[in-house]
């Protein structure tokens, strides 16, 4: 069996993959002539060349994201398809906690003063104790997000797409056709919804109007999720108080856009997952050597993507 991994990795690493696959032929980096031999896939490739790679048998993402993947005409139905849902929780969890207290606690306004050597006070903040927290998107990544808001005090409302059975990281549940009425009773809004055609365009202006006044909006999914112009708009109008976005419709977010200029935005480049915390790449090999060793026993796989949804299933 061939296995060609296009995911950046250490030694280590490489010695964990072959200890779980100790018969595999490895070859490690983008090599055409190696993926177009592989058996097995670890990482993330250019989907428009998946479906070229008439070997593959097994692509295992490096991403929790795989809905391009799903798109009709990229992988044969016999290719297994699984993602890296588990790896990211941690730490884009504490990059949503650390963009929460940023906003909440006039951060922004007071480095502004410092480098203009201004003391000065600007006035009453939130705390996260005694706040409510609307969570859209309720899986790997809301879930860690939810037990660190819920321990610090907050009241954690989990959205899912259809089941509102009551989980232990939230105080209550609810789905999508409840998203009105929760967006407003919420101080904070965290969304952590992937890129399906379900959830594009789900921010529109109306949504954000059903905000509560005052609200802070964090999103840590897809850009394409939000628009924009609404979301600027609310952010102008000081509906909003404060909103933090790790993604943007597009990827970069060009300088000309007007985007940028609204008010009390935090706008980080799509890094609060990736490789930027060890943690985390170690946990995206871990997943791929147990999978990696079930698939060469013809056990069932972890993470399989549902290709209809684009979720895990």
């Amino acid at each position: 069996m061939k296995v060609s991994v296009v995911m950046p990795v250490t030694d280590a690493h490489k010695m964990a993959l072959k200890k779980a696959a100790p018969s595999a032929e490895f070859t490690f980096g983008k090599d055409e002539t190696a993926l177009k031999e592989a058996d097995v896939i670890i990482g993330n490739i250019a989907p428009q060349k998946v479906k070229t790679l008439t070997k593959l048998r097994f692509l295992q993402l490096n991403s929790a994201g795989a809905n391009t993947y799903c798109e009709p005409g990229i992988l044969p139905d016999g290719v297994a398809l699984t993602n890296a849902t588990g790896a990211y929780g941690i730490a884009i969890s504490e990059h949503i906690l650390a963009t929460v207290l940023f906003l909440m606690k006039r951060l922004p306004t007071y480095y502004d003063q410092g480098k203009a050597h201004r003391w000065e006070d600007a006035g009453p903040v939130n705390t996260l104790c005694g706040s409510t927290v609307a969570v859209i998107g309720f899986g790997d990544i809301g879930r860690h997000f939810g037990r660190i808001a819920k321990a610090m005090g907050a009241h954690v409302i989990g959205v899912r797409r259809r089941s509102s059975d009551l989980v232990p990281e939230a105080d209550e549940m609810g789905t999508f056709a409840l998203l009105g009425d929760i967006l407003s009773r919420a101080d904070v809004v965290v969304s952590c919804l992937p890129d399906t055609p379900a959830t594009q365009g789900l921010y529109t202006e109306k949504r954000f109007l059903e905000m509560k006044e005052g609200a802070l909006f964090v999103n840590i999914g897809r850009g394409n999720a939000v628009d924009q112009d609404a979301l600027k708009k609310a952010l102008q109008s000081g509906h909003l108080a404060g909103a933090a976005i790790d993604v943007a419709t597009p990827e970069p977010l060009p300088e000309s856009d007007p985007l940028w200029e609204a008010p009390n935005l935090l706008v980080t480049p799509h890094v609060s997952g990736g490789y930027h915390a060890q943690s985390t790449w170690d946990a995206i090999i871990a997943i791929s050597c147990r999978n990696l060793a079930h698939f060469i026993k013809g056990e069932p796989l972890e993470n399989i993507v549902d290709r209809e949804t684009g979720y895990r299933k």
